[in-house]
């Protein structure tokens, strides 16, 4: 949890880093020239100050965050994380070597997929392989769903982006008919543009921020399906090898156990006791 936290804290320090050397560089010395001679604009102004104060106070804001969620998720939804590839033929050798009453104990800080669906269905299962083979299932369930809600974030943010933009788009020609009717009709080109540029801008933000939102969900959405049905294929093995291995119980091993222990105690063994027939 400690490690998880200062992953974050190191992303958004990043993020922010980042974005403010954006603002820097365009407002040092990126200009743009405009029509009129020996007038310019700056990146900056023209696509976040133009924009007023929805551009600074909340879709700035949200840009921040969907790039924080997207660096974040890839990171933890990793195949290399969640389902390793040599993952099911570790435990298929612990349950051949050890038996499954040793899973428990020996996939104990793990957390992948397999192991943390393995660990819940030996706790859940109580011995039983059909209820086990139900837990293990489940698990796998709930854990694809865990991600999925951490994931539909980017989603909210990628269809409530252009709503922001269009609400700006509306502000912006609420002013702009304002000013068209404070001036009697004969605006000039001047006070019409801020106005415009709300509008413009606003909507543009909402277009940049959403597109790659929704693009990077339904790419996680796909990877997080992908992990799942590998996940389930792995867990049919399992579930294989832990039936076998349940039917193999020390009961097939007992006589000899006891034999040996009546050698070592220096009694006979029953068999020795049978009388022997001559023919």
């Amino acid at each position: 949890m400690r490690k998880s936290f200062w992953l974050k804290t190191f992303i958004l320090f990043v993020a922010l880093v980042g974005i403010a050397t954006v603002i820097f560089v365009t407002m040092r010395g990126l200009v743009i020239t405009e029509p009129t001679p020996g007038k310019g604009r700056t990146l900056f102004e023209q696509f976040v100050t133009s924009g007023g104060w929805i551009v600074w106070f909340i879709l700035l804001p949200m840009s921040l965050v969907m790039v924080f969620l997207a660096v974040e998720h890839s990171l933890t939804i990793r195949r290399k994380k969640l389902l390793p590839s040599d993952i099911g033929t570790k435990i298929v050798e612990v349950i051949q070597q050890f038996g499954p009453a040793q899973l428990e104990a020996r996939l104990a800080g793990q957390n992948d997929f397999v192991s943390i669906a393995v660990v819940n269905a030996i706790n859940q299962g109580r011995g039983d392989w059909f209820r086990m083979r139900n837990a293990l299932f489940e698990s796998l369930q709930e854990q694809a769903v865990r991600f999925l809600r951490r994931i539909e974030w980017l989603n909210l943010i990628g269809n409530v982006s252009p709503m922001v933009g269009l609400f700006g788009t509306i502000v912006g020609m609420i002013e702009l008919f304002n000013v068209i009717a404070t001036t009697g009709g004969q605006p000039q080109a001047t006070q019409l543009a801020h106005g415009i540029s709300v509008a413009l801008v606003t909507t543009f933000w909402g277009l940049l921020i959403a597109i790659p939102a929704i693009a990077i969900h339904g790419a996680f959405v796909n990877r997080i399906e992908t992990l799942l049905s590998d996940a389930t294929e792995e867990a049919e093995n399992i579930l294989a090898e832990m039936r076998d291995g349940s039917k193999k119980p020390i009961t097939a091993q007992q006589p000899k156990l006891k034999q040996v222990i009546r050698e070592v105690a220096g009694k006979p063994s029953p068999q020795a006791n049978k009388p022997v027939t001559l023919r």
